[in-house]
């Protein structure tokens, strides 16, 4: 099943900076060579449903190895049945939704 998740990996009990432990979850999607999208609260990524989680379990596993205590993440997940949609396409959407409409008369 191909899946689009959105990932925020917030480890707990090493300082205020964690750039370092989410920097070591980005190596770990660019290794699986998985479709992602890193933004200022997490990541998107795009798969098959087992490529995807196994990232999820790779980043926690690495994170605790790097000395963090806990991990909070969030996941949101999306999925559909009707058609194997991407991550661009929504955007893309958007985009043109924003284009079609028409300035508000005053």
């Amino acid at each position: 099943m191909h899946v689009i998740i959105d990932l925020c990996v917030v480890p707990i009990g090493v300082g205020v900076s964690v750039s370092k432990y989410i920097a070591e979850c980005q190596r770990i999607i660019e290794r699986a060579q998985l479709k992602a999208q890193l933004h200022p609260y997490g990541t998107v990524i795009q798969g098959e449903w087992d490529d995807v989680m196994a990232i999820v379990k790779e980043c926690h596993e690495k994170i605790h190895e790097m000395g963090a205590p806990r991990i909070s993440t969030t996941i949101k997940v999306g999925t559909r049945t009707d058609r194997e949609q991407r991550m661009q396409e929504k955007i893309d959407s958007v985009i043109e939704q924003l284009k079609s409409e028409r300035p508000i008369a005053k």
